[in-house]
């Protein structure tokens, strides 16, 4: 029968992502539970420039002092906004930091063998603009249209608490007790993201699981690969296969290589749509951010994203090009 064939690869694909994933999600409501015991209210501010432009811009080189991958950033970003760093900023680290860390860098570097340090270079250079980009447009949004209604009201919570009970000193027990409270925080934010976690790569391991042998289908890749030549199409193609996939920011560079088809741009297109926008992260950005705007963001991250790599593309016909020629002296010699 069907199921026969076709539930064990479902399950094998289900649990390498959750395998995969959730140490990542671990990492990051630890994180996160610590940061809302111990960071005070308004620290982020006094680290940040007063100058709200320079502030984006700093956020998003975050990621390479907090190098997290993009299941790890989203409950980190909850706390920092409810401690008062602006949403611009949020969203920038948000997106910046699973592609502008060297964790990323690294692992790019290596799965990229002609231009190594060209790819991974773009790739950190693009994902930091687009992120930055998305913040400096923030500015002028309003937090109503960017946070969940419930984050918004505890964020003014937070802010007249802050405002009307300044925290004077803690008492010997609640010092003692800290840690205990950071801990059942991100057991708290654990339970909460990881619900919508499992939903998202339950949905991945559907998509992504092939049909049994006997099933007269055409394999995605075969329709993917059909789009190699066109310019708009194969960006396209690849931050829907990105999409789709749902892969670690810190390991798609590996299967981005092998979509040897595609030119560089489009394979660029893929490394930095992935970790920024993929079926997993739609849910997880549901915990904090509203449903309009993580349409709005996507949309925009797929237009943005796709003519930006279609605009280099040149660029990289010319570092191959730069390339060949000691190649083929060589070969000739």
């Amino acid at each position: 029968m069907f199921l026969d064939t076709w539930l064990p690869d479902f399950s094998f694909l289900f649990l390498s992502i959750l395998v995969e994933g959730a140490p990542f999600i671990l990492l990051g409501t630890i994180i996160s539970g610590f940061i809302d015991v111990y960071l005070p209210s308004g620290a982020i501010d006094r680290l940040l420039p007063r100058n709200r432009g320079l502030a984006v811009l700093m956020s998003g080189m975050l990621g390479i002092i907090f190098p997290v991958c993009e299941c790890a950033v989203v409950p980190v970003i909850r706390r920092l906004v409810k401690k008062g760093l602006p949403p611009a900023c949020a969203i920038t680290y948000m997106l910046a930091a699973p592609i502008v860390n060297p964790v990323t860098f690294l692992s790019t570097y290596s799965a990229f063998k002609k231009i190594p340090l060209e790819m991974a270079g773009s790739r950190l250079l693009f994902g930091y603009v687009i992120a930055v980009i998305v913040g400096l447009i923030l500015l002028r949004v309003g937090v109503g249209r960017i946070l969940k209604p419930r984050i918004v009201g505890e964020l003014r919570e937070a802010e007249s608490s802050h405002d009307h009970h300044p925290d004077h000193g803690s008492t010997l027990l609640e010092k003692k007790n800290r840690l205990i409270m950071a801990l059942r925080a991100a057991m708290r934010d654990f339970v909460d993201v990881g619900i919508y976690f499992v939903i998202g790569i339950t949905i991945v391991a559907i998509v992504n699981t092939p049909p049994p042998v006997d099933q007269q289908t055409i394999p995605l890749r075969d329709y993917i690969d059909g789009t190699a030549e066109s310019i708009w199409g194969a960006p396209a193609a690849l931050m829907g296969l990105s999409f789709l996939l749902s892969l670690c920011s810190t390991s798609d560079a590996f299967i981005a290589a092998t979509l040897d088809t595609f030119s560089n741009g489009p394979r660029l297109a893929f490394l930095v749509f992935g970790p920024m926008m993929d079926v997993k992260l739609l849910f997880l950005y549901s915990t904090i951010l509203s449903r309009k705007f993580i349409l709005i963001l996507a949309a925009g991250l797929f237009i943005g994203i796709g003519t930006l790599s279609v605009l280099l593309e040149p660029i990289f016909e010319g570092f191959e090009r730069n390339k060949a020629p000691p190649f083929s002296q060589g070969i000739q010699e």
